[in-house]
């Protein structure tokens, strides 16, 4: 059983900076963040090979946020600049076996969950 914590949500202004961290037991995996906004269904944020360094990004997050991982420390990163209002959510991280250098983008793809970290962006 793969058990994760994410860390480093907040409250920030418009055009701040936040770092997520998703701290697992096992990095072995790959790895996804997701975030849930209000009243809205859950989406695909960025996702990363356990392998390799392979990575993707949703449209609406490209060259503001970026994923990354040390898998010595078993954390994997969101680094999240220019945030926005509606970059508000509850961010979770996710993880699931996969082959070393595949990235997964779907929520059905992944099999272990964090509870989650709530970023807030104020106007």
């Amino acid at each position: 059983q793969v058990q994760l914590e994410e860390f480093g949500g907040g409250l920030v202004q418009a055009g701040g900076s936040l770092r997520l961290s998703c701290v697992g037991s096992d990095t072995r995996y790959a790895t996804g963040w997701f975030r849930q906004p209000p009243g809205k269904e859950r989406e695909f944020v960025a996702a990363i090979s356990w392998l390799g360094g392979v990575t993707r990004h949703a449209d609406s997050v490209k060259g503001r946020f970026t994923i990354s991982r040390n898998n010595a420390e078993n954390t994997v990163y969101l680094q999240m600049d220019n945030l926005k209002p509606e970059d508000t959510a509850v961010y979770s991280c996710a993880t699931a076996d996969a082959d070393p250098f595949q990235i997964l983008s779907t929520v059905g793809d992944y099999e272990y969950w964090g509870r989650g970290t709530q970023v807030t962006v104020t106007s």
